[in-house]
């Protein structure tokens, strides 16, 4: 299992180097754009299409990391008044919760992506037109390996309500 851990913890940090690094460039395409735009009256054509598909890669390639490093929101006003078997549980419960949502989502992507795939489905019209499939496969990972964060928690949590302990931290530094 530790080794499963260790695996999940270096792709999901490879994921959030990726997302980084992506960000890191689309502020040059939005600098570009500006200037073009209003030094020059050239925007740089298919800015739009492509920062809104990179959005939504930029978000699944970080989740995986926000769930493992125990960066998602969460309200702790009614578990921290159940005592550490309880709060256990809950975290299960949280746990199993966020493992069929994100499941549900990375099942239900997979006609999208194929139908992107297939139909070589573009975003924007004219001079610059950007393929869909890639931020709908990004989708899928992203879901996937965040269900499967998930499911590492469930696991977790369970063998701490087991022995009666409170859910460990999950987190690394932010």
């Amino acid at each position: 299992m530790s080794a499963l851990r260790r695996l999940n913890e270096q792709l999901t940090r490879l994921l959030l180097v990726l997302a980084a690094v992506l960000a890191f460039l689309l502020c040059f395409l939005v600098v570009a754009d500006v200037v073009g735009r209003v030094g020059f009256d050239r925007p740089v054509k298919g800015t739009t299409e492509i920062v809104s598909l990179s959005i939504v890669i930029i978000c699944y390639l970080q989740t995986g990391f926000a769930i493992r490093s125990g960066g998602m929101l969460h309200v702790d006003m009614f578990v921290s008044r159940a005592g550490p078997r309880g709060q256990s549980l809950l975290a299960a419960v949280a746990a199993l919760a966020g493992l069929v949502f994100f499941g549900l989502i990375c099942w239900g992507s997979f006609e999208g992506a194929a139908h992107a795939w297939n139909s070589n489905e573009f975003e924007g019209e004219g001079a610059l037109r950007v393929p869909v499939w890639p931020a709908r496969f990004v989708l899928i990972l992203g879901t996937a390996i965040a269900a499967f964060n998930y499911a590492l928690l469930l696991v977790q949590h369970l063998l701490s309500a087991a022995q009666g302990t409170a859910p460990q931290a999950t987190g690394t530094a932010h």
